[in-house]
């Protein structure tokens, strides 16, 4: 099998890792439930993927991405935060409130009924992998094990961070994260059947 090799990626990047994550999260559980059944689900979807991909790169969340060697585009990428964010930009926050009204008030409140479901992962200061998607024509050809080798050995390299937390909503996904280290820290029902599980790997 050949070995993928994930690179950091620069703000230039964001349109196709937003294009990856649209892609990759198309029928997420979370997307659904966030944007709900109204309008047009794929392109709400797309920008609820905009707004947390790019919330996350104006924070100074790094994001990283491994290139399809055929077609020269991204296939995979990660978006994380880190252990110590620098305060948000000014002109953050009223972006922010301008998707969330084009989203609509009933996807803002669904979304904060899912935030509010989040367990305490890790008191320590630590890496979060808010986002890793894979393109839906790459599934199943390592890409994520290139960007999760990556993500840990960014995380162990950190004296400023225990590990590396993240949480999914599908629970076929909990061994595949086991696999690499990662240990179940929480689980929540956020509305049935929407499940949301808390995973955490600490650094040696």
């Amino acid at each position: 099998m050949a070995t993928h090799q994930s690179t950091r990626l620069t703000a230039a990047d964001l349109p196709e890792v937003i294009d990856v994550m649209a892609d990759a999260f198309r029928d997420y559980p979370v997307m659904r439930y966030v944007v709900g059944p109204g309008g047009d689900v794929g392109a709400r979807t797309r920008r609820l993927v905009e707004l947390f991909v790019t919330r996350r790169l104006r924070r100074g969340g790094p994001m990283f991405g491994v290139v399809d060697r055929d077609s020269g585009t991204l296939a995979a990428a990660a978006i994380l935060t880190l252990p110590t964010e620098a305060p948000p930009p000014e002109d953050l926050a009223p972006w922010v409130d301008a998707i969330w009204t084009a989203l609509g008030s009933d996807a803002f409140d669904r979304y904060q009924q899912y935030a509010a479901s989040w367990p305490v992962i890790e008191a320590t200061p630590h890496h979060h992998l808010n986002m890793i998607g894979v393109r839906r024509a790459h599934a199943g050809s390592g890409l994520a094990r290139a960007l999760l080798t990556t993500v840990a050995a960014l995380a162990d390299a950190d004296p400023g961070s225990s590990g590396v937390s993240l949480t999914t909503e599908v629970a076929r996904n909990v061994p595949f994260y086991e696999h690499f280290g990662y240990q179940v820290v929480g689980h929540k029902v956020v509305s049935p059947p929407l499940e949301t599980w808390a995973l955490l790997r600490r650094c040696p």
